[in-house]
């Protein structure tokens, strides 16, 4: 028999997915290194402790080759030198660089383009997961997980809970999205989801993610914009509205104010203030 079957503990893919659960990472997280190491195993056809740093670059390699963005590449990047440092002990990743970021700037909505957008919408539920996602600056996955009893209507207030990082986090609710809000979630137990599925159970991100397609495309907006933007337009549309980027950087959840800095290139009020020489012609 398979020692790795008869002892599971000696077989490395459990222990990382182990290591993994007990630093308390992430369901996705710990779903996406899982991925990339066994496409690096098949991709070497090697046993994880014959894998060498020409097999490492080689994989590297070969997801740069299609196409895939810096991000991903980094991703795939972190999954390898977690399970090879971490679990096999092995410290050849220094010679490895990782892929530079992609400068690329966050598609952000105005807010006359976000109004468009809630106009095609004429579900109540969906109208509300689309303006709290704006209203409060929320990534998708929080607002699979929020829960009624997250929401403080009196103070104006809703807790992300375990957000990206496993850290929860305060943010704010408008007055405007609260009546709604109120309604929607009147007798219902604190403990549900505030977004369900038809089947029960918190509704899914692809779900989500199609709500926003589908208003995306009724609209009049040419953007490349996604789910995500929303959350970007939350940002932006506070620093242009004179909101201390401190203040921003608690209510996203970043842990660097540099990842909040973005914000200040795409912000165009000061832009709009400027007088190209052309006019001067």
């Amino acid at each position: 028999m398979d020692e790795n079957r008869q002892y599971p503990s000696k077989n490395p893919i459990y222990q990382l997915e182990q290591e993994m659960k007990l630093r308390r990472f992430s369901h996705k997280t710990i779903k996406s290194y899982l991925y990339y190491i066994n496409k690096s195993l098949e991709f070497t056809n090697k046993s994880p402790r014959n894998i060498n740093t020409g097999d490492i670059r080689d994989f590297l390699t070969h997801l740069l080759d299609q196409n895939i963005s810096s991000s991903t590449i980094n991703s795939a990047y972190s999954s390898l030198k977690f399970y090879f440092e971490k679990i096999l002990h092995r410290k050849f990743f220094i010679n490895i660089p990782r892929a530079k970021k992609d400068k690329k700037l966050p598609v952000v909505l105005s807010q006359t383009e976000i109004k468009q957008l809630f106009a095609t919408i004429n579900n109540a539920k969906h109208k509300l997961i689309l303006g709290l996602a704006y209203a409060s600056g929320l990534r998708i996955s929080e607002i699979t997980n929020i829960k009624i009893a997250d929401l403080n209507f009196e103070e104006r207030t809703l807790i992300v809970k375990q957000g990206k990082g496993a850290k929860d986090r305060l943010t704010i609710l408008p007055e405007k999205i609260i009546q709604p809000l109120k309604k929607y979630t009147q007798n219902k137990p604190g403990y549900s989801y505030l977004f369900e599925s038809t089947r029960g159970g918190k509704l899914s991100e692809r779900s989500i993610q199609k709500v926003f397609e589908n208003a995306l495309l009724k609209s009049t907006i040419k953007k490349p914009a996604s789910f995500h933007s929303l959350r970007h337009s939350f940002a932006t549309h506070l620093l242009e509205a004179g909101t201390d980027i401190r203040y921003i950087q608690t209510l996203l959840g970043h842990a660097r104010l540099t990842t909040t800095q973005i914000y200040t290139q795409v912000s165009n009020k000061n832009l709009k203030d400027i007088k190209s020489p052309l006019d001067s012609l």
